[in-house]
């Protein structure tokens, strides 16, 4: 996937941060473009969902009228990778809500599982990955997930919780590996698909 252009879901959230993550991981050798239109994600060959506010995103993915055309290009193979709230919006079931979700990925997920923004911490995450390892986990007002479907593998844990899992095509984590400074997570994404 070097050579193909990757889109960051910049409608809210920290996309900026993905960004840099995805030019630190490539060093600049991947194109990618922020992901605003419709003709924006027509033009991409995967796409990374940022943490901010998952019903937010859901509503501007409508509004903007991205939604179908979004959960068709995941649901027809196109790689993705959400974080945080982006997790929350693919997840298929999300306790206690009935906000807008793509419903793409197998998983039941709690939003703000460890806290409010006050809450955040960080702490070791063991990944399945052996060129990742164990990296430093960054969770503010992470979601946890509380239920796999069958089909969903983990690639992460914390304290025995999956935290990043992966179905197919969608790579997803509960915690912002964008922040970690060598973005072992996006250059593994990169070369993954």
């Amino acid at each position: 996937m070097s050579s193909s252009r990757i889109g960051v879901l910049a409608l809210q959230g920290d996309y900026e941060a993905h960004l840099k993550a995805l030019a630190r991981a490539s060093e600049n050798a991947v194109e990618t473009i922020e992901v605003r239109r419709l003709a924006d994600l027509e033009s991409i060959a995967a796409l990374i969902i940022p943490g901010g506010e998952s019903t937010v995103m859901g509503m501007l993915l409508e509004r903007f009228g991205m939604f179908e055309l979004l959960k068709s290009r995941i649901a027809n193979g196109m790689p993705v990778f959400a974080t945080c709230a982006g997790i929350i919006l693919l997840a298929k079931n999300i306790e206690a809500s009935e906000q807008t979700r793509l419903g793409v990925l197998d998983v039941t997920v709690r939003r703000n599982a460890y806290g409010r923004q006050v809450d955040s911490f960080h702490a070791p995450v063991q990944t399945t990955i052996p060129e990742i390892g164990t990296i430093d986990g960054v969770f503010i007002r992470a979601p946890k997930i509380i239920a796999l479907g069958p089909g969903v593998e983990v690639l992460a844990v914390y304290q025995g919780d999956p935290v990043m899992v992966r179905q197919g095509n969608i790579v997803a984590a509960t915690f912002h590996p964008e922040l970690l400074p060598g973005a072992p997570v996006h250059r593994w994404f990169i070369q993954s698909f």
